[in-house]
């Protein structure tokens, strides 16, 4: 293995270095190849994996347990009904039960705070499957597919249009910067990421060529663009903002008109779930909550499907990575 990340967290992205987020790229790729072609490893034979899930998750919970299941380990759902962090025991005292019990643990939940004292006190690896900071699984696996349909990342130019503070644009941000792309945020002025993290990334673009920027005009943000990117205006437990945030964002709603002023070569992502239609609850009672139009979101331009298949093997190329044999 030319890097030897055996025993790391994956907390964020900050802590890899370029030639480590590509070296994990380039192993969920094999991995991928792998499974197509009916390989399968074993290379987390006998390892016992806990799931923590504070917040629901189709994609993450599903990509994590074919995952551990495809390389021979264990998974084990922990809702949150099932611990007592915060509660009758703190989350140190928790990671120190867990990690004697289980060979790594993921995490998805509210606070940041939690998945950095599960990964300093458990003593085994912890992955952080997403917290209001950070989503550094997601962003892998957003990377492995531009690589599928560029060949490369370094030079591309990435967007992220929507909410600018979230946790995946802030995800993105990182991992471009790292990774050397003409990474741009396109969002209203009040939805820009916080400025140290921005400070943080253009850091990182001094070493790796990228160039990072913020925009609010549409078609200067867009102009040239080889990936469009949109999460939903309100995540989970924001629901109270969801008329706020349709003011903020309908401008910046991903329509053909958008793509049309993209590169020729343009794809469309999307973390997922997507408001696209009115056949959900939510975007049934709030129609303008559409983030992404159906005319683009079942266009040729649309990879998010691909995105979420490739969350099963970025997730995989972590664990074997930091856990496997």
């Amino acid at each position: 293995m030319p890097f030897n990340l055996k025993g790391r967290n994956l907390i964020t992205l900050n802590d890899y270095t370029p030639q480590e987020i590509n070296f994990l790229i380039d192993l969920a790729a094999k991995l991928k190849a792998d499974k197509y072609a009916g390989i399968y490893g074993k290379n987390l034979e006998n390892k016992n994996i806990a799931l923590i899930f504070e917040k629901p998750s189709t994609r993450t919970r599903c990509a994590f347990v074919v995952a551990c299941v495809d390389e021979g380990a264990h998974p084990e759902y922990l809702g949150k009904d099932d611990l007592q962090f915060g509660k009758k025991e703190t989350v140190k005292d928790s990671a120190r039960v867990l990690g004697r019990m289980f060979d790594g643990i993921q995490f998805r939940g509210f606070k940041h705070s939690t998945v950095e004292t599960l990964g300093k006190y458990a003593g085994v690896p912890v992955w952080n499957g997403l917290t209001d900071l950070f989503h550094p699984t997601q962003v892998l696996a957003d990377f492995l597919t531009v690589k599928e349909n560029f060949s490369a990342l370094k030079g591309l130019t990435f967007v992220f249009c929507g909410d600018g503070r979230n946790n995946v644009a802030n995800s993105l941000l990182i991992g471009a910067a790292k990774c050397g792309m003409d990474f741009r945020i396109l969002a209203p002025k009040e939805l820009y990421p916080d400025k140290a993290l921005v400070d943080m990334a253009k850091e990182f673009a001094k070493d790796t060529g990228a160039k990072i920027s913020l925009h609010s005009d549409v078609s200067k943000g867009v102009k040239g663009a080889h990936v469009i990117y949109t999460d939903v205006w309100a995540s989970m437990g924001e629901e109270d903002k969801i008329l706020e945030r349709i003011k903020l964002l309908i401008p910046y709603q991903v329509t053909m008109d958008m793509i049309n002023k993209a590169d020729k070569e343009v794809i469309f992502l999307h973390c997922l779930p997507a408001f696209h239609n009115t056949d959900t609850d939510l975007s049934a009672k709030y129609p303008d909550i559409c983030e992404v139009t159906e005319e683009v979101f079942e266009s040729k331009y649309n990879k998010s499907l691909d995105e979420a298949e490739n969350r099963v093997h970025t997730i995989k190329a972590v664990m074997v990575a930091t856990l496997g044999k």
